[in-house]
């Protein structure tokens, strides 16, 4: 059951060193960035790095598992597959694949089939088809499992997840979990419903839309997620996180010089990650997003949207950092990609402050208008899927209900700022400015 917050309110939206303290010590190798007043190296260096330079005691000699993919790559773009493959103080045993596979261009939603790694010849073991999780028997073969994959910084991306599930049964069979570390990509900024115990599901042939409560633009790293789950939910696996050097939470994933990979095929870019975070709501709707185009998830739209009208209601909304322009496009390609080669009327989000814009709040107005203008077009298209992508029954039914937006987002503010001395307890990454 979660815990309650035992620290002041005001302290931890300060930012303090008492909002951090807590953070189990021998659960972190590296020093987190603290003096915010000196200006970090242009360079970060993700957990994989730091592993390779001074951490290695912790995997050599050791059957390592790998829970990763094509997204862990070095500062220089070095695969942390074959760079560790190749090392010849780590005996990597067995590679564990989540949604769009170890290497990366599998649609998402697509199982993934266990196999060999072409390239090292290492066996890889399937955690998005038959089990998302690995089973005790598996992890009994390996000494040590680490963890290394870029997430997208919004709670319906499926990494993190399966990361807590692997966390999960490496603490029922006693193997050691190392989260190496990496940026969130779209900061430390928070928005959107916090997700409710009861949301929390894993069945076969469901998404993982969330597994623990976080907002729907979580504002985490991984390393500080497995930190939270662990503690707080009383998970009990011997963890320990590697941060990522000279990062801090208020810096953008392009200002720290490190290669981008594209961690699913429709998220291209560090924009495409931020407005995820919001959009990713419409893909329980029968409104596309841009699969099929040249820039998914910077579209909103349908053949049978009136881009004009919905403008005009739009009006009385303030919604800061962002441009909605009226755009025809024709998707195409291949997968799962709504309205296919049909003229599909959007408005197309051109970010102008990705400071001040706010995904989540945008995408909320945006779906409630087009739902008021076209309630006979504009239907859910998976009952529940909504209700598991916002992460809130309660948010779901004030949208079924017509609540005005502000109302919806003035009650999942209240809930995050009675959240956010929990989360500030595992930061692990100072911030020049305000939390939120």
């Amino acid at each position: 059951m979660l815990r309650r917050p035992v620290l002041p309110l005001l302290l931890c939206l300060l930012g303090t060193a008492a909002c951090r303290a807590p953070v189990p010590a021998d659960q972190v190798y590296a020093d987190p960035v603290t003096d915010t007043a000196k200006p970090p190296p242009r360079q970060v260096l993700p957990g994989l790095e730091v592993l390779i330079r001074d951490s290695l005691h912790l995997v050599r000699g050791k059957r390592v598992g790998f829970l990763t993919n094509q997204t862990a790559v070095t500062s220089r773009g070095e695969s942390g597959i074959d760079l560790l493959a190749a090392h010849p103080a780590v005996n990597l045993t067995v590679l564990f694949a989540p949604e769009h596979g170890v290497r990366g261009g599998i649609e998402g939603g697509v199982r993934i089939a266990g196999g060999t790694d072409p390239k090292t010849g290492i066996p890889v073991v399937s955690l998005y088809g038959t089990n998302t999780r690995p089973t005790p028997e598996m992890l009994r073969q390996v000494d040590v499992l680490l963890f290394d994959i870029q997430d997208v910084g919004a709670r319906p991306y499926t990494y993190v997840w399966t990361m807590a599930m692997a966390m999960e049964v490496a603490a029922q069979v006693g193997v050691p979990f190392l989260v190496l570390d990496r940026p969130n990509p779209i900061t430390g900024r928070v928005d959107g419903p916090l997700m409710q115990m009861e949301i929390k599901r894993e069945r076969i042939g469901q998404p993982i839309t969330g597994y623990y409560p976080v907002p729907l633009r979580h504002g985490m790293t991984a390393g500080e997620i497995a930190l939270y789950v662990n503690e707080e939910f009383d998970v009990g696996a011997n963890l320990k996180v590697i941060p990522a050097s000279w990062w801090s939470s208020n810096r953008w994933f392009d200002e720290a010089q490190l290669p981008w990979v594209n961690p699913s095929p429709n998220i291209r870019s560090v924009g495409a990650a931020l407005n995820y975070s919001g959009l990713v709501l419409f893909e329980a709707t029968n409104v596309m997003v841009g699969r099929g185009t040249e820039a998914p998830f910077s579209y909103v739209g349908a053949p049978w949207l009136n881009t004009t009208a919905l403008l005009q209601r739009l009006e009385r909304y303030p919604l800061p950092g962002v441009q909605l322009l009226p755009t025809v496009v024709v998707p195409r390609g291949e997968g799962d990609v709504p309205y296919r080669g049909q003229r599909v009327q959007t408005l197309r989000l051109n970010v102008t402050d990705r400071a001040e814009f706010k995904p989540v709040w945008t995408a909320l107005v945006l779906m409630t208008e087009i739902k008021r203008l076209h309630p006979q077009e504009f239907r859910v298209t998976d009952g529940p899927g909504l209700t598991q992508m916002l992460g809130s029954k309660w948010a779901r039914a004030a949208f079924d209900a017509g609540t005005d937006p502000a109302e919806i987002f003035a009650r999942w503010d209240a809930e995050l700022r009675e959240w956010m001395p929990t989360r500030n307890r595992y930061r692990l990454y100072a911030t020049a400015g305000g939390v939120r």
